[in-house]
């Protein structure tokens, strides 16, 4: 089984330390990466792709050196390779102007205020990476012991009526 790949990007070391110290509880079936820029994620995301291991989840803040969150995930959005990468937002720092711009490109899937809340943060995580492997993955069931079972099992129940199995 290939593991998921999920890539956090933050300016703010300390804050991506704690990203990815709450995420750890994924890391048995998932890469999970770290960020500082969004230069840095292009790199990142390039070398997973050179493997062609496709972005599952990408958690990005909003206010970065050189660009915008927002502005970066409408990229991924637009790109066939990330576009169906789930793509939260995790940012104190987002207005509603810019919030309302990701949502209207269909480049964002979730928004998540700081400071989050831990238990919150892996819930949000669990049910949209289960959603990216209902969606894209081939074979969904080899996650469902680390996902949503029930979503997952009634992904594919529907999907055999769908298909006439």
């Amino acid at each position: 089984m290939d593991k998921l790949f999920i890539l956090c990007v933050d300016d703010e070391r300390d804050v991506l330390d704690s990203v990815i110290r709450d995420l750890s509880v994924f890391s048995e079936f998932c890469d999970i990466e770290a960020a500082e820029s969004i230069a840095e994620a292009r790199e990142v995301i390039g070398e997973y792709q050179a493997e062609n291991t496709p972005l599952a989840l990408i958690l990005c803040d909003h206010i970065m050196p050189d660009e915008t969150g927002v502005e970066y995930l409408i990229e991924l959005h637009n790109e066939e390779l990330t576009r169906n990468s789930k793509k939260i937002l995790l940012t104190g720092q987002a207005d509603l102007n810019d919030t309302i711009h990701a949502i209207n490109h269909h480049c964002l899937d979730f928004y998540i205020a700081k400071p989050w809340q831990k238990a919150t943060l892996i819930e949000v995580i669990k049910t949209h990476l289960t959603g990216y492997v209902i969606e894209c993955e081939s074979q969904p069931m080899q996650w469902a012991k680390f996902l949503d079972t029930n979503a997952i099992l009634q992904a594919v129940s529907d999907k055999r009526i769908q298909f006439g199995e």
